[in-house]
């Protein structure tokens, strides 16, 4: 049987490449899910954040996570999704819509930008609109879908696990 030894956070792994993955979302108004995606974000090596509103990132909750991040704030996020598609760079929206692909099922493209909805309304319809693909998680019971921080976790961590190593 083997001997497992608790270690306390290990240090971070090494990427051979820097994940291609830029996070979007409209601001939302829990500093609670921002704080728990700025420190998800962080431990996946995605270095790029793109919101719109104000960004208040409890420090007790991100973990210094805010320090290894590029954190761009916008007026509203649009015209940022627009410049993305301009660079050819595929939208992913995560969301509950027709014709959404299950996460289960979903290759994501390596470079790409993984668009969350607001905790309430979701993706708005203009939003949703501009996704190339739009993928959702199969849900199982109430209250039909799962917390922001948590949806995006489960995602980026399909995403990591399609790309391990960046």
């Amino acid at each position: 049987m083997p001997d497992f030894v608790h270690q306390r956070h290990k240090p971070a792994s090494a990427l051979r490449r820097p994940r291609e993955l830029v996070l979007a979302f409209p601001g939302l108004r829990s500093r609670v899910n921002l704080s728990r995606i700025v420190r998800l974000a962080s431990c996946a090596g995605i270095s790029r954040l793109v919101t719109s509103g104000s960004i208040r990132v409890d420090k007790r909750i991100s973990r210094g996570g805010e320090e290894e991040l590029e954190l761009e704030t916008h007026r509203t996020l649009l015209p940022t999704l627009k410049k993305f598609k301009q660079q050819e760079i595929p939208l992913v929206g995560l969301e509950q819509a027709n014709g959404s692909v299950s996460l289960y099922d979903f290759p994501f493209p390596r470079q790409c930008v993984l668009v969350i909805g607001h905790e309430r309304e979701g993706l708005e319809e203009e939003l949703l609109q501009l996704m190339d693909q739009v993928v959702e998680i199969p849900v199982y019971g109430l209250p039909m879908s799962y917390n922001v921080a948590t949806a995006t976790a489960m995602a980026v961590y399909e995403y990591c696990r399609q790309y391990p190593a960046g």
